[in-house]
């Protein structure tokens, strides 16, 4: 039989360990188109888990483990690369990654940054976003004056002070207020998101990454609507305001615009105390070795762990098709790559505007993925 075998989208590697096939079969592939995410099962060798594992507990108190070998290797030494190559493309393997720990905690009393009280959110405090987006830590007081008045306060409380409105505004994850000096996108953008799951995860309410099913669809559709109306696309542009002034903080972050929120309201979303509905996410329910790909465009967001008895363990990595700017490097941490991991300048060769770039992308989610054209095309065939 030589060293290995596949059956059935199962690898068996020399020692009979069981772990995913090196691609998606057609079933997997049709449901990430339909649902935006897809959970890969045993996508990551044990032995890999395990050595995660031990560096995470030993780990230093502040410590950063994103750069490690540890962490890097669970996309870098196992399925998800050749998984994510053939469904997805090339792409640059991550020097780092985002070390997603989240510890057991009940409801808080505190401000989140859609300005709502954190133990009045529903489902388990979901805050459904997508990423590239400028967060400065908002207000812990309810806020006074014009909206205007709320608004360049706001953003002149970043860590690099008052820069009036502009592009060199940071947010405390040193995202970048806009992207481009012109102010005309307002997110940073990649392809895929992997998130691999490091413990038990398969009880809801143990601070799970939350996503809204499905709704990949209705982001793109929106992102064509903004293009339309005149190039301003993200957060100030058509649309999408960045901050909810009705919060009660007076000063939330608008993560969806309400046109996307709107389509995933029914009679079983749960409310705040102020009325309003939210989304009702899925949880990615999953176990050690697992792994969840999602395309950039799925709202997301972590949960709260209240019912878990140990720490959340989930490594996260953003990856970007090598096609969309060959000559840049990008490390596999970075929501907006086309800045630098601190929001600098790039360089880019002359005739190469990596904002347009960005921007057909987000109106057209499918053109990186490669290995997924064939589906894709039968999918939307069967819409129409």
């Amino acid at each position: 039989m030589g060293c290995c075998s596949i059956f059935l989208g199962v690898f068996y590697n020399g020692s009979r360990t069981m772990v995913h096939a090196p691609e998606l079969s057609l079933e997997e592939k049709k449901s990430l188109y339909r649902d935006g995410y897809l959970i890969v099962k045993q996508a990551v060798q044990p032995e890999l888990v395990k050595a995660a594992q031990k560096r995470i507990k030993r780990a230093e108190r502040g410590e950063n483990l994103g750069g490690t070998p540890e962490m890097t290797n669970l996309v870098n030494a196992s399925m998800v690369t050749p998984i994510l190559n053939e469904a997805m493309g090339q792409f640059d393997p991550p020097k780092a990654c985002q070390v997603g720990v989240l510890p057991p905690r009940p409801p808080g009393d505190y401000f989140n940054s859609l300005g709502y009280k954190d133990k009045d959110m529903p489902y388990y405090g979901v805050e459904s976003h997508m990423d590239g987006l400028c967060t400065i830590g908002v207000p812990q007081e309810v806020q006074e004056g014009t909206d205007e008045e709320i608004y360049y306060r706001y953003i002149a409380s970043g860590p690099k002070g008052d820069l009036g409105r502009s592009a060199d505004v940071m947010g405390h994850n040193f995202v970048p207020l806009f992207e481009d000096r012109e102010m005309t996108l307002g997110m940073g953008s990649f392809t895929a998101f992997v998130f691999v799951c490091l413990n038990d995860q398969t009880k809801p309410g143990c601070g799970q990454t939350s996503l809204i099913k499905g709704a990949h669809h209705k982001t793109q559709a929106f992102f064509r609507w903004q293009a339309e109306q005149g190039n301003k696309m993200g957060p100030e542009g058509p649309g999408w305001p960045r901050l909810n002034h009705d919060a009660p903080n007076h000063c939330g972050l608008v993560y969806l615009p309400q046109q996307v929120r709107e389509q995933f309201i029914d009679e079983t979303s749960e409310s705040t105390p102020d009325g309003v509905k939210w989304p009702r996410p899925t949880q990615v329910l999953m176990e050690p070795g697992d792994a969840c790909m999602t395309l950039f465009h799925i709202p997301h967001s972590g949960s709260r762990n209240e019912n878990g008895t140990e720490s959340r363990k989930n490594i996260i990595f953003r990856i970007r098709n090598k096609s969309r700017q060959p000559n840049h490097r990008v490390n596999g941490v970075s929501d907006h790559p086309d800045r630098g991991q601190m929001g600098e300048w790039l360089e880019y060769e002359e005739g190469n505007n990596p904002w347009e770039r960005s921007k057909h992308h987000l109106c057209n989610m499918w053109e990186e993925w490669e290995g997924m054209q064939d589906v894709v095309a039968e999918m939307e065939a069967e819409a129409t």
